[in-house]
């Protein structure tokens, strides 16, 4: 294999400015510059070993993003949101010319991941395990936590998601609806998980901070109109799986509003009331949550509680190459009203 000194031999330079050419080119003259590169040509030489530099500079140029819940890489190809999440932080890796790696985040693999990750910091999409964020600190990786506050000494960004749940009740509660089911986020892998009035406990059986805000301003919502979320059924699925739709319509067929906590979840509710022929908005009215571009296109249009997802992604990749004191961001939320929602009926 041709190496360094055997371009500056052919090219008529020292190791050292043919090294310059491939790292700082802005050193060298153009000339010398094309020099080196017709030399580097010939002999089939493209460039310096990464492997070397990073032995060398203890740098990978690169950020890693751990999705949320026990997820895996394919998961975040599929899920809208972190679609765009991840989007978000790409073109905050563009900016910077670094490499945006993305980490497995399933139960077996996410501590040892962040050890071994060939990353400069890291952006995780929940702080669960505390493990996690040890292991972080350990490697004395830049980080950043979403949808969580994990104390004023380390980096996070969440959405207001009590505030988003309270707008969906009080838009569907101003709509006559009275008769709700919500669907949760089920964070581990499994089948869903159904809680009917009377047979579950308060909480929900795993979730995280968001998820808890989020029933809680459920909560607040139906009382301001004299009803209890202890009387709504509560389904927990995870936000893809298919079966979501059909539970609900099958456990809960009394329901004229839909409440979930992810535009995916509302996504798998709308196509089985097609499957059904039930009328969206007509029979049921659904909310989704997280403001995803694939909501606007649904049939009808999905009404959904909307945030800055692309914004979000772009702000955690910001915070973990800055690398500065820590900040605590909460990202605003707003409820965007489609097609999917109408007047209860009678």
């Amino acid at each position: 294999m041709p190496t360094l000194a055997d371009v500056g031999r052919v090219a008529g330079v020292s190791r050292g400015t043919v090294s310059n050419v491939f790292n700082h080119p802005d050193l060298v003259r153009s000339d010398v510059r094309e020099r080196v590169e017709a030399a580097a040509h010939e002999l089939g030489y493209d460039g310096p070993d990464p492997r070397g530099r990073v032995l060398q500079d203890g740098k990978f140029n690169a950020i890693g993003f751990m999705p949320p819940g026990a997820y895996a890489v394919a998961d975040v190809i599929r899920s809208p949101y972190t679609r765009e999440l991840v989007l978000g932080v790409a073109l905050a890796c563009d900016e910077a010319r670094a490499t945006l790696s993305l980490v497995n985040g399933t139960d077996e693999t996410r501590t040892s991941a962040i050890r071994e990750a060939l990353v400069d910091g890291i952006i995780l999409g929940h702080s669960a395990d505390i493990d996690l964020i040890t292991s972080a600190k350990r490697r004395r990786l830049p980080f950043v936590i979403l949808e969580s506050d994990a104390g004023p000494d380390i980096n996070s960004i969440r959405i207001d998601g009590r505030s988003g749940a309270l707008m969906a009740v009080e838009h569907l509660a101003a709509l006559r609806h009275r008769h709700f089911a919500i669907l949760s986020i089920r964070r581990t892998a499994g089948p869903p998980i159904i809680h009917l009035p009377g047979r579950r406990k308060r909480a929900i059986s795993a979730g995280f901070q968001l998820d808890h805000e989020r029933l809680d301003g459920f909560a607040r919502g139906l009382a301001q109109f004299g009803m209890s979320i202890d009387s709504v059924p509560i389904i927990e699925t995870t936000p893809g799986d298919p079966s979501a739709g059909a539970v609900v319509f099958d456990r809960v067929p009394e329901a004229t509003a839909i409440l979930t906590m992810s535009d995916w979840q509302a996504i798998t509710v709308l196509d089985e009331a097609v499957r059904r022929g039930i009328s969206i908005p007509g029979d049921v009215s659904v909310v989704g949550f997280d403001g995803t571009t694939e909501a606007a296109r649904t049939t009808p249009p999905l009404t959904t509680v909307a945030q800055d997802i692309i914004g979000k992604g772009r702000l955690a990749a910001a915070m973990v190459f800055a690398n500065d004191p820590p900040q605590q961001i909460v990202m605003p939320v707003e409820l965007v009203v489609r097609g999917s929602t109408a007047r209860a009926r009678s």
